[in-house]
C-alpha cells in the first residue's frame, strides 16, 4: 500500500490478458478455431446477446491515473478495443477490493454482463472503442481506498 496526500492508495499487479485467465470476466476479441487460408475473407461471430435492442460504439479517452469507483451494467455486454496508449482494466465479480483483479488491456475485450470495472491509463492519455448496448443501465459503487500506480 502506498500513500498519496493522505490518502491510502491500493497497488494491484496486472496480469497478462489471456483466454483463460479473463474467462470469468468476458471474452478477448480474436479469431478462434483454424483459418482457411484459400478463402478470401471469414467471418465469425464473437459473442451475440439476444436480448439486446441496438448497440452503439463509443470513444474514451482515459486520462485518470487513479480510481475511486467501479462500475457494472447488469444488462449489457461492453467491448474495451484499444486504440492508442496502454491502460488497465480493473475488474471484479463482487464489491469487494480484495476480489479486484488488474489486466493489461493490450488486445480487445469483451466484459460479461454485470462484471465491476474501472480503467486507468498508464500513458498520459489512452484511446478506448468501446461497444455495448445502445441503452446502459450504470451502476457505481465507491471504493474505500483509491486504486492506482
Amino acid at each position: 500500500m502506498h500513500r498519496d496526500k493522505g490518502l491510502e492508495i491500493l497497488r494491484i499487479k496486472p496480469k497478462k490478458l489471456t483466454a483463460l485467465n479473463f474467462k470469468k470476466y468476458g471474452y478477448i476479441i480474436q479469431w478462434e478455431g483454424p483459418e482457411n487460408k484459400k478463402e478470401n475473407n471469414q467471418f465469425r461471430i464473437v459473442i451475440r446477446d439476444p436480448k439486446a435492442t441496438g448497440w452503439r460504439i463509443a470513444y474514451l479517452i482515459v486520462r485518470a491515473q487513479q480510481i475511486n469507483f467501479l462500475e457494472q451494467h447488469p444488462f449489457s455486454f461492453e467491448s474495451f478495443e484499444p486504440i492508442k496508449g496502454k491502460a488497465v482494466l480493473y475488474v471484479s465479480n463482487k464489491k469487494q477490493p480484495q476480489a479486484i483483479e488488474a489486466f493489461i488491456i493490450d488486445k480487445p475485450i469483451i466484459l460479461r454482463r454485470g462484471i465491476w470495472h474501472n480503467v486507468l491509463s498508464c500513458t498520459r492519455q489512452t484511446h478506448i472503442k468501446i461497444t455495448e448496448n445502445n441503452k446502459v443501465k450504470l451502476i457505481r459503487y465507491k471504493l474505500r481506498q483509491a486504486i492506482g500506480k
